[in-house]
């Protein structure tokens, strides 16, 4: 027996009177041409006043347009007793504050032990029928806000909003030094490394990536810094920073020092990168529209207790008190 999530419906308005079922799903509900093409495939997908009808019949003011997406699960993925921590939840979204160390989905080698797993667990006991869709990554070692589709519809409609650059995201990063100027924009192409495939570089022939920075604290060799992406290149934030000249602390893959500092600042650095595990960056803040309200809303994730103790550490060292330096 075939089972759906709760219907998404459309009250066709005086001016939709004579349109295409076709464009009402398209113009209306915003529906993808994949999407829609899976949908006409369900029995019960595409609806009209509660009937079965093809896309191209013509609607009538009043009328009751629904769509029904057939409830999936992850079957490749193990459900473990994993806790995390939830900023929101709805019927449609699920919204988490990732932890640090955490690898959002299983990859090759990593197939337990990930938020994946555990959210699947989370569903699992409380008799939900849903399949993990992440609309967006963090990396493994980046704490903070991770938005979860719950069907097809919201990952397509939240994923648009990604491309189109109408998702604000910030983050909060600790770098090493003090960027020049203490505020502006970061943009510039970045594409792998060729010698190094798994690393990425600024490079003129690589894809345009935009990041905007803001100084909020400045310690005596080190800041921290509030960042909005508006693009969403793989490793940007560490990339940007690093090419700024300001490596973020713990990032054991972009945080080396530049063979021109001096003897001072290469011994400060090593020395920050053992106040942290990890790198520090802390996905803070992410606004999106809800794809069925169509509210704008707001998602925080306060700084985690590393990021904490760190702020402390170097605000310690600014004052003198801390006998490391």
């Amino acid at each position: 027996m075939i089972t759906y999530y709760e219907p998404i419906t459309y009250i066709v308005e005086p001016e939709d009177e004579g349109m295409l079922l076709k464009t009402i799903l398209q113009r209306r509900l915003g529906v993808s041409r994949k999407l829609m093409s899976k949908l006409k495939l369900t029995e019960q997908g595409i609806q009209l006043n509660g009937e079965r009808v093809y896309i191209s019949v013509k609607v009538s003011s009043g009328d009751l347009v629904e769509l029904r997406m057939e409830k999936e699960t992850s079957t490749d993925i193990l459900p473990q007793n994993i806790p995390f921590n939830i900023l929101y939840e709805d019927e449609h979204l699920l919204v988490v504050n990732k932890q640090a160390g955490i690898i959002v989905h299983p990859t090759h080698g990593h197939y337990t032990g990930t938020l994946a797993n555990g959210v699947v667990y989370y569903w699992a006991q409380k008799g939900e029928q849903v399949r993990f869709r992440p609309v967006h990554r963090l990396d493994q070692e980046t704490s903070g806000v991770l938005c979860i589709a719950k069907n097809p519809y919201i990952h397509q409609h939240i994923s648009e909003q990604m491309i189109a650059g109408t998702v604000d995201k910030y983050y909060t990063a600790v770098v090493f030094g003090h960027p020049v100027p203490s505020e502006g924009v970061v943009d510039e192409p970045i594409d792998r490394d060729p010698s190094e495939p798994h690393r990425r570089i600024v490079t003129a022939d690589g894809y345009a990536a935009r990041t905007i920075y803001q100084v909020e604290t400045v310690y005596e060799w080190a800041s921290k810094v509030r960042i909005k992406l508006e693009s969403g290149r793989t490793h940007q934030i560490r990339v940007h920073m690093k090419h700024l000249g300001c490596p973020l602390i713990g990032d054991s893959f972009y945080g080396q020092a530049a063979p021109n500092w001096t003897d001072t600042s290469k011994e400060r650095l090593a020395l920050a990168h053992t106040w942290i595990g990890r790198q520090a960056l802390h996905a803070s803040e992410l606004t999106i529209v809800h794809p069925i309200t169509g509210h704008r809303i707001r998602f925080t994730a306060p700084l985690p207790d590393d990021l904490q103790r760190l702020d402390h550490k170097l605000k310690t060292t600014m004052n003198g008190n801390n006998e490391e330096i």
